[in-house]
C-alpha cells in the first residue's frame, strides 16, 4: 500500500495520519478537510473558546508545521463531492485524487430546526464547528435574552456559558427531564440545579412550536403556550453521523457508515473511524459520539491499515464542563436498572453508578475524579463491586480496585 487519503480532518482524522506515520508507514498520506483551518479540538469551542479563555492557536491540535515535517499533505478548506470506487479515486471539483487505501472520518453534522418553524431565521445558531462558534460569539452580550432548545451536554454548556456571561437565559426541553437519553434522573436533578442556582430558567416538557420575527428571530412560542422574547437561539437537539458521501458511494449504512469489527466499510478498500462509523458491539451495533472514540478507533483503524488485524475494544469515557462543575463519565449506561449514589470527599462532589443486576455499567462522577478513576478501572476490568460496599459512605473506594 503505497498511497492513504483520509477524508475528513478532525478529531479522528488527524489521530488517523499521526498514528499512521508513528508506526512507520512511509507511503503518501493525503488529509482532506472541508474548513479552511489545520485540525482542531471541539471541545473547547462550546466552553474555554466562546468564553474567551482559549485562543484560536490553542485549538489546534498540532501545529501546521507538523503536517508538513511528517510528509502529511494537508487539503483544507477542499471538499469530496464523489467516490469512485472502481477507480478508486475522490472527487474534489475537477480533480480525481487516486487511492490505495480510503478512510472515511467524516464526523456528524448538528440538527437544525426547520426552516417551518424559523429555523433559518438569522441569529439562530447551532455549536458544531469554529464558524459556528465565531458566529454566534458577538451575540453574547449582558443582559441579551436567549433561547436554549435542547437540554442535552452541548445545550447544557452553551446555557453555562451564556449564563456566565451575564445574560439571561431560558432552557426548554421536550423531554419530561434534561439529559432523559444520556443520563439517569439523579444526574439530571443534579444539573437542573446547577444550572437553576445560576439563574438559568429550565422548561422540561416543553417543545419549541415556532420562531418568529422579520427576517432575524423575535421571538419562540412554546407548546404551553408562552411566548419569549428572544435576542438570538441557540440550538442543541443532536447530531447526524456524516454518511452522505459513503451513501452516494453504495456503502453500507446502519446508523452511521457500517464496518466491521477492524474497521473496515463493505468495501474492503474504504475505512471508517469516529462519528460516523458504526461497529459490531456485544450482540448489536455502536457508534460513539466522543473525543477518546474518535482517537482510539482511528489510531486502531490506522493499525489495522498497516496489517495489525486487530478488533476495535472501546472502552468509553466522556467529558463535559459546566461552571465550575466537572463531570466525567465511564462506561455505557445502557440497560441500568438501579443507581448507587455516593457522595465524594469534598463539597459538592457527588457520583451516580449504574447497575443492571450486580453488574457496574457506567459512573457519572462530578467533581470527583477519585470516584471517576476508580470507576474506569473497574468497568475497564469488568470488575462490579456488590452495590452496597460502594453505598457505604465507610468503603475506600480503591479498596475495591483489591477486591
Amino acid at each position: 500500500m503505497e498511497n492513504i487519503v483520509v477524508v475528513g480532518a478532525g478529531q479522528a482524522g488527524a489521530s488517523l495520519v499521526a498514528k499512521l506515520r508513528n508506526q512507520g508507514f512511509e507511503g503518501a498520506i493525503t488529509l482532506i478537510g472541508a474548513e479552511a483551518v489545520p485540525p482542531y479540538q471541539r471541545p473547547p469551542l462550546s466552553k474555554g473558546y466562546l468564553l474567551g479563555d482559549m485562543t484560536l492557536e490553542r485549538l489546534y491540535l498540532r501545529p501546521e508545521s507538523f503536517y508538513t515535517d511528517n510528509n502529511i499533505t494537508l487539503r483544507l478548506g477542499a471538499e469530496v463531492t464523489g467516490i469512485d470506487r472502481s477507480a478508486k479515486t475522490v472527487q474534489i471539483g475537477a480533480e480525481s485524487l487516486p487511492y490505495d487505501a480510503l478512510v472515511l472520518t467524516t464526523g456528524s453534522a448538528p440538527r437544525s430546526l426547520p426552516a417551518a418553524i424559523g429555523g433559518t431565521l438569522e441569529g439562530v445558531h447551532v455549536v458544531r464547528g469554529l464558524s459556528d462558534v465565531d458566529a454566534m460569539e458577538p451575540e453574547f452580550g449582558a443582559g441579551k435574552s436567549v433561547l436554549i432548545v435542547g437540554g442535552g451536554y452541548i445545550g447544557l454548556e452553551a446555557a453555562a456559558v451564556a449564563a456566565k456571561k451575564g445574560l439571561k437565559v431560558t432552557l426548554v426541553e421536550m423531554a419530561d427531564r434534561i439529559l432523559q437519553r444520556v443520563a439517569a434522573p439523579e444526574t439530571s436533578d443534579y444539573f437542573r440545579a446547577l444550572h437553576q442556582s445560576h439563574g438559568v430558567e429550565i422548561l422540561e416538557g416543553v417543545g419549541l412550536k415556532q420562531l418568529t420575527g422579520e427576517t432575524r428571530v423575535a421571538a419562540a412560542d412554546l407548546s404551553d403556550g408562552t411566548t419569549l422574547a428572544v435576542d438570538f437561539v441557540i440550538v442543541g437537539v443532536g447530531i447526524t453521523p456524516g454518511t452522505a458521501l459513503a451513501e452516494a458511494a453504495g456503502l453500507e449504512i446502519d446508523n452511521g457508515i457500517k464496518t466491521d469489527a477492524q474497521g473496515r466499510t463493505s468495501d474492503p478498500a474504504i475505512w471508517a473511524a469516529g462519528d460516523c462509523a458504526s461497529f459490531p458491539y456485544r450482540d448489536g451495533r455502536l457508534r460513539l459520539e466522543s473525543v477518546p472514540n474518535a482517537i482510539d478507533q482511528a489510531e486502531c483503524v490506522a493499525e489495522n491499515l498497516l496489517g495489525a488485524a486487530k478488533d476495535y475494544v472501546p472502552q468509553p469515557w466522556f467529558w463535559s464542563d459546566q461552571y465550575d462543575v466537572k463531570l466525567q463519565i465511564a462506561g455505557l449506561n445502557t440497560g441500568y436498572d438501579r443507581i448507587i449514589t455516593r457522595l465524594g470527599d469534598k463539597e459538592g462532589a457527588v457520583s451516580f453508578w449504574y447497575y443492571q443486576g450486580d453488574t457496574l455499567l457506567a459512573v457519572d462522577a462530578a467533581n470527583d475524579p477519585r470516584a471517576y478513576m476508580v470507576g474506569k478501572r473497574l468497568i475497564d476490568g469488568g470488575k462490579s463491586p456488590a452495590p452496597d460496599l460502594l453505598a457505604d459512605p465507610e468503603t475506600d473506594l480503591k479498596s475495591l480496585l483489591r477486591a
